[in-house]
């Protein structure tokens, strides 16, 4: 067990200097940008907790797919796998929990820590003896596949929200509206086989766009009846709820674009450092944007 986690050590520090970035140097950034970041965020709103947990959640759960739990119980017995599976949680939301507990905030760090632990022990994406309906089958890959693999988080997200009403808790419900979101930006972190990319017969320029109009569609028809509601009980903060809404659709198209920037690889550790830098400090986005619509274009000539 010990020598699994010397490897996962290892192979990060390898992305870094792949990256051309010193390991050591790489750990330091990412920590100062966590640290500088997380306070930023709670000097310009009032959510930063949730907008935490939900980072928080959202890294534990890549570590919850169904392939990668099933080659660990392949590699370790029960009493190994369910210890790897905590420890791995354990340490990614420990920074999480530090700082919460710093800023006195004593249950959204229990509400993480229990989660974390929950998500430990199952896996997301298993396939059942039946088939979930979607509303998305005529547009696969992203939606039809990672909706029946993450259903129940949007059933939570859709509890929250009511909640959030019969609590008169405006926060949680674009808690609710910005989880929606993380589970659709999900979708993209993981790429399709390049048949799957070949086979349309468009321009880069084409295939982005039909990507990005899928995106924003399907988003939008998971995130409206929550909008909606929000919008019928806490009318005063029409402007803020649509500023959440808009902002989160820019970040959806963001990571399409960084998917296909490094198309057919997965996204790299860069290009997660930026993404992560363009939550803490949105107007960065006017340059990643374009960055990474340029890198996608030249990653797809050679394909479609």
């Amino acid at each position: 067990m010990e020598y699994y986690f010397r490897l996962q050590f290892k192979m990060i520090s390898r992305q870094f200097a792949d990256s051309g970035i010193h390991p050591a140097l790489g750990y330091i950034f990412i920590l100062a940008g966590f640290i500088g970041g997380s306070l930023i965020l709670f000097a310009k709103t009032e959510i930063a907790e949730y907008v935490l947990i939900m980072l928080a959640l959202s890294l534990v759960t890549r570590l919850s797919a169904s392939h990668r739990n099933h080659f660990l119980m392949t590699c370790f017995r029960d009493k190994e796998f369910y210890l790897i599976r905590l420890l791995e949680n354990g340490i990614i939301i420990l920074p999480f929990v530090i700082l919460l507990v710093y800023k006195l905030l004593f249950i959204p760090a229990i509400v993480l820590i229990v989660l974390s632990t929950v998500f430990a022990l199952i896996s997301f994406g298993n396939k059942g003896s039946f088939t979930i309906p979607t509303p998305f089958y005529k547009k696969p890959f992203e939606f039809s596949t990672g909706f029946r693999g993450a259903f129940f988080m949007f059933f939570i997200a859709y509890f929250l929200t009511i909640m959030s009403i019969t609590a008169d808790n405006f926060n949680l419900g674009i808690f609710s509206m910005l989880l929606v979101y993380l589970v659709s930006i999900s979708f993209y972190f993981n790429p399709e086989s390049v048949f799957y990319v070949w086979i349309y017969n468009l321009t880069p320029p084409k295939f982005l766009w039909n990507k990005i109009k899928t995106a924003l569609l399907f988003s939008l028809a998971l995130t409206l009846p929550l909008t909606l509601a929000l919008i019928i009980f806490f009318p005063e903060d029409f402007l803020l709820i649509i500023g959440f809404q808009v902002l989160s659709s820019i970040y959806l198209v963001t990571v399409i674009l960084a998917k296909y920037s490094s198309f057919p690889d997965q996204i790299n550790l860069p290009q997660f450092i930026i993404l992560a830098l363009s939550v803490w400090f949105p107007p960065i986005l006017l340059a990643v944007i374009p960055f990474f619509y340029w890198k996608s274009v030249n990653r797809l000539k050679d394909i479609l």
